[in-house]
């Protein structure tokens, strides 16, 4: 494992981490247990940064982590996030009572004193705009209570707005092979001034592990089925915003990339290595296998600059226009 500074803070995180909204919900059965083995898996590849949220089986990602990482909490750096607990879209999300309330919170089932990197949660452009959350996670992290703090954002517009704050250590963004946009301005915006990038939904929920065909069906209290066409959220979260059938198809299309490699899915984690800015990819998983086939990205060949410049291409013709939901 190579690990990362993330962007100017004294953080150095390993480059592929991993995230944990899979083993809290929203993505099928889970079992705490194989969770726990996982995330240990983890660890002992040398993984020492995971990404969670309050809202993620509202809370229970967050106490798993707990469990995983006691008698660790100096070497293992955990993010959350929070905001999409209350109404998005109110400014009194954003007051710092209400802050310090979901700080306090995620500080106690994470059994920890103080959090290595507290994300907005995909708020709106407009919050961003007004930058008066920021200055409550000023004021939390003055008194201890976060070390640094950043933004998962949806759109490149907002990671742009996010940067004009000197104070945004880290912008985690949707990033994949059928998801390249950020490449263009964002990323190089952001290592220009010392920001970390964490690339989240790096396997397009699922779709460049291979396994799927079309036919494929997922479980009811599975985003990928309640929200593959965004009913619930942004529907850039599942699929990379691609409607599923067509995502089935891209994916088949991209099937070279294993070659010379071990696993498509490997292969996909690679080519986000390969990007400079990014300081840390963080797949989801349930179980050890999960762990152990992400972790392989990091041994696997890095692409060729023929290779690279093919699926720059192949991105641009195949893929892009079929990309729903703002980014």
């Amino acid at each position: 494992m190579q690990y990362k500074q993330l962007g100017d803070t004294d953080v150095k995180i390993s480059q592929l981490s991993f995230g944990t909204w899979a083993i809290g919900g929203s993505w099928g059965r889970t079992n705490d247990k194989e969770s726990l083995k996982a995330l240990e898996t983890a660890m002992d590849h040398g993984v020492n940064f995971f990404d969670t949220a309050d809202v993620y089986g509202d809370g229970h990602s967050e106490e798993l982590l707990a469990q995983a990482t006691k008698g660790k909490e100096d070497e293992v750096y955990i993010a959350t996030k929070f905001c999409r607990a209350g109404d998005i879209f109110s400014p009194d999300t954003y007051s710092a009572e209400q802050v310090r309330s979901y700080c306090e919170n995620s500080l106690r089932r994470l059994k920890r004193e103080r959090l290595d990197l507290y994300q907005i949660h995909c708020p709106p452009l407009d919050i961003l705009k007004s930058g008066q959350v920021f200055t409550v996670l000023d004021q939390l992290q003055a008194e201890g209570k976060i070390r640094n703090y950043g933004v998962s954002v949806e759109t490149i517009e907002e990671g742009l707005v996010c940067l004009e704050n000197p104070n945004v250590k880290a912008l985690q963004v949707i990033f994949n092979l059928l998801r390249q946009k950020p490449l263009e301005t964002l990323l190089p915006k952001a290592k220009e001034q010392g920001v970390g990038i964490i690339a989240r939904v790096p396997l397009a929920s699922g779709l460049l592990t291979g396994k799927f065909t079309s036919a494929h069906t997922f479980e009811t209290d599975d985003h990928r089925n309640f929200n593959r066409d965004g009913d619930s959220f942004n529907v850039g979260e599942t699929f990379g915003g691609i409607e599923f059938e067509k995502g089935v198809e891209l994916a088949q299309k991209l099937s070279w990339i294993k070659d010379g490699r071990k696993h498509l899915s490997s292969a996909a984690l690679r080519w986000i290595l390969d990007q400079e800015e990014v300081t840390t990819v963080i797949p989801g998983f349930k179980t050890v296998e999960q762990v152990e086939k992400n972790v392989e990205a990091v041994h696997e060949p890095k692409f060729t600059a023929e290779e690279l410049k093919n699926l720059a291409a192949f991105y641009k013709s195949e893929v892009e226009q079929h990309i729903r939901g703002p980014y």
